[in-house]
């Protein structure tokens, strides 16, 4: 278990930093693909669960609601016509429910289930672009954000393997420990304020790098809790088996569904 993950990362994070790196078409076309893989895994957890989920809906509608979070931003905003969110979210929900009915043997929770996958998954994670684009410092701060990321994942698991007593909340991830959660912030906390020193002395303090680490870290181990909700409902373990050793896209980039949004505008507001 632990070589998979560890020979994973190994083709993993270099394919990330290269596309974080680039920027621009290549990175939005990598987290395109992400968004649509996290969608199908989301639709296949629903499904093992024997839950009702549209995926024609859940695709369709959530590529709409990630290039809306992308063409939305403020960047951006002048060029674009009046109302687009409100535009894009009508669509959605007209779209959404016409296609439901169309559907034999129509289904309000599949509705449910549909709708929350478009406005949870595409939604946020279209936010690592929006961060990536941000003047002058976007790549770094998106390193910022993603290694940090990873570096309280890393510390969390370890923390918790060798020194977890006191479970965190057994009910939705048996695993997971307190001990794990205060060795994963810990470490998450120190990171950003090295990569402060290192990328970003010019765009923030120490001391607000210690708190964005704070946020990254607490944040993100929230939203990995609420991803482990969705799978416990539904009694599956992993979203899927692409990724060895550490399940699916959805296991991987689930630290976003709340972080990724939150991050990027404390950023953009308070720089």
């Amino acid at each position: 278990m632990l070589l998979s993950r560890i020979l994973t990362a190994v083709i993993g994070i270099p394919l990330i930093l290269a596309a974080i790196h680039f920027g621009g078409i290549f990175y939005m076309a990598f987290v395109g693909g992400v968004i649509l893989l996290c969608l199908y895994e989301y639709s296949l957890v629903l499904t093992l669960g024997k839950k009702p989920i549209h995926t024609v809906s859940l695709l369709l509608f959530g590529l709409l609601m990630a290039a809306v979070a992308i063409l939305g931003r403020t960047s951006l905003q002048s060029e674009l016509p009046d109302n687009l969110y409100p535009f894009a979210i009508s669509t959605v929900i007209c779209g959404v429910l016409l296609l439901e009915v169309l559907t034999p043997r129509r289904s309000w929770e599949r509705v449910c289930h549909t709708f929350t996958g478009i406005f949870m998954i595409p939604w946020a994670l279209a936010h690592l672009i929006n961060l990536r684009d941000i003047p002058t410092y976007g790549e770094y701060l998106t390193l910022f954000m993603i290694v940090t990321v990873w570096v309280s994942d890393t510390g969390a698991y370890f923390s918790g393997r060798f020194f977890g007593r006191h479970k965190l909340n057994p009910e939705v991830s048996p695993k997971k420990t307190w001990e794990g959660a205060v060795g994963g912030t810990l470490l998450a906390v120190a990171t950003a304020a090295l990569m402060q020193h290192l990328f970003l002395s010019e765009c923030f303090t120490v001391q607000k790098a210690l708190w964005l680490g704070l946020l990254v870290a607490v944040v993100g181990q929230v939203s990995d809790l609420a991803e482990s909700v969705l799978k416990r409902s539904a009694g599956v373990k992993d979203s899927s088996h692409l990724l060895p050793g550490h399940g699916g896209f959805l296991d991987r980039f689930d630290s976003y569904l709340l972080l990724a949004p939150l991050f990027y505008y404390v950023v953009l507001y308070t720089l």
